[in-house]
């Protein structure tokens, strides 16, 4: 699992989540991005039957153009994708989709499809082995192969009955939010032609998914019946799609290559939220202010644009300049954890007592706000050691590494924090709760470290075209 990067670029965190989640692949935390994924999937989910704040969405630094679901009523969602939607109405798609797998509850039910196959399985490589016992290897061995083979696509053939369900029930989820389903059909003809250069003469059913043209024929009656078939994307949702896509390339995106994508002539905000990163990213400070503070001119009540300019000056060591910055872009957002943490962070920074006693309030709000917020376990950590809480101190870090999914380091803080805090105290059964849970998981993670390190790619369904793999 990658190591977590301990500082923010501008308003861009990168995160490692629990090896029992995600491996090998990061986490892209930004303020502004997740604010917007939940407001736009709000109605989708709903219509999904799902309640809104129990569905998380998270975006992963990756450019294929894939989303998919994990246990617990997880979204990931890849930054490729994003780049690759053309408006709004196809991401709109793909979250409908992924809401159909959670919704249908197709994540729990592979189990039950794995241990049929696995039967199958096992019953060939018994036959098979009482038919090479008893002298027939070759047709031992064909019986092997061919159990193998048929439980491989009975599997597959399971995914892809329910990689279809979850299609027409997004279809579904986008009539009833009151979104056309065009973005659907217009994303799954992308992954049609990328399915054509990659997967020439492919045998469809050695598949994890439909082949896209069929996805597309069975998909084509119930979107274009709906009555909002023809309906254009929402303009402000669209608007904003097109900045934080702007925003995310000039933070992925080679500063040479985000220039020639938005020229100096280009004086549109997403130009400039682009722009901003390029310069950062260049170690440019002043021309990166110089565009940050024309995004203020433009929106001057835009809290995100308050937080880049005091990331820029954070991180070029003008903290002092950068706090009233942040304070400001916290007025204008109290309830977004991750602005609050980039506060929080500058205070510390600082290493002044006064300042780390007012931290300390203000990141205890953004984790209660945001429990897998490890940063600010990590800097609520060094506030409350600073000002001579050790107790509290040895329980923020027990939560930030339970948090990142390292239930050694976990147990052993909150192994220390029960010593230390009140027994029977709300703080000292937080910390048992984390012992006890960290000391199961630590069991589990020796058991099974070498299978884990040797996965590249979370289960779950997946929406892209990567054939023999889900997730």
């Amino acid at each position: 699992m990658q190591k977590l990067l301990m500082r923010f670029f501008l308003s861009f965190v990168i995160l490692a989540m629990p090896v029992a989640q995600v491996q090998a692949q990061s986490i892209l935390r930004d303020a502004e991005t997740e604010a917007f994924l939940n407001h736009i999937s709000e109605p989708i989910l709903r219509a999904a039957g799902l309640t809104p704040s129990s569905v998380k969405i998270y975006l992963l630094s990756d450019k294929s153009l894939n989303a998919f679901v994990t246990g617990g009523q997880n979204i990931f969602i890849h930054s490729g994708l994003i780049m690759a939607s053309d408006d709004v109405d196809q991401l709109l798609g793909v979250i409908a989709h992924e809401a159909g797998h959670i919704s249908g509850g197709h994540l729990a039910r592979m189990g039950d499809a794995a241990s049929a196959a696995g039967n199958i399985s096992i019953i060939s490589m018994v036959l098979g082995a009482a038919a090479i016992i008893a002298g027939g290897g070759d047709a031992g061995m064909g019986i092997l192969m061919a159990g193998q083979t048929v439980a491989q696509r009975q599997f597959l053939a399971y995914n892809r009955v329910q990689e279809s369900t979850a299609d027409q029930a997004g279809a579904l989820y986008l009539k009833e939010a009151g979104v056309s389903g065009r973005g659907l059909i217009q994303f799954f003809d992308r992954l049609r032609d990328q399915e054509i250069l990659a997967q020439v003469r492919q045998d469809p059913y050695i598949r994890s998914h439909p082949l896209n043209r069929q996805r597309i024929l069975a998909l084509e009656e119930e979107v274009t019946t709906s009555p909002y078939y023809n309906k254009p994307p929402d303009p402000n949702n669209n608007e904003t799609f097109n900045r934080l896509k702007a925003k995310l390339a000039g933070y992925l995106n080679d500063p040479v290559q985000t220039l020639r994508t938005f020229p100096l002539s280009n004086t549109s905000v997403s130009a400039r939220y682009s722009r901003v990163y390029a310069y950062h990213k260049a170690l440019d400070w002043n021309l990166a202010l110089a565009e940050a503070d024309e995004l203020i001119k433009v929106e001057p009540n835009n809290p995100y644009f308050h937080e880049i300019k005091g990331q820029i000056l954070f991180e070029n060591g003008k903290v002092h300049e950068a706090l009233p910055i942040f304070e400001k872009a916290r007025e204008l957002a109290p309830r977004q954890p991750l602005v609050a943490t980039a506060l929080g962070q500058a205070m510390i920074s600082l290493e002044d007592t006064e300042l780390m006693a007012k931290a300390i309030p203000i990141l205890e709000g953004a984790v209660r706000q945001d429990p897998s917020n490890s940063f600010a376990w990590f800097n609520l950590a060094k506030a409350y050691s600073w000002t001579g809480n050790t107790a509290k101190a040895s329980l923020a870090t027990a939560e930030r590494f339970y948090s990142i999914g390292n239930p050694i380091q976990a147990m052993m803080h909150a192994r220390r924090a029960t010593k230390e805090l009140k027994e029977g105290t709300p703080e000292w059964l937080r910390a048992q709760d984390i012992f006890f849970v960290s000391e199961q998981a630590a069991k589990r993670f020796k058991k099974h470290k070498r299978h884990r390190l040797n996965d590249d790619k979370p289960s779950g369904f997946s929406f892209g075209v990567s054939p023999l793999k889900s997730g």
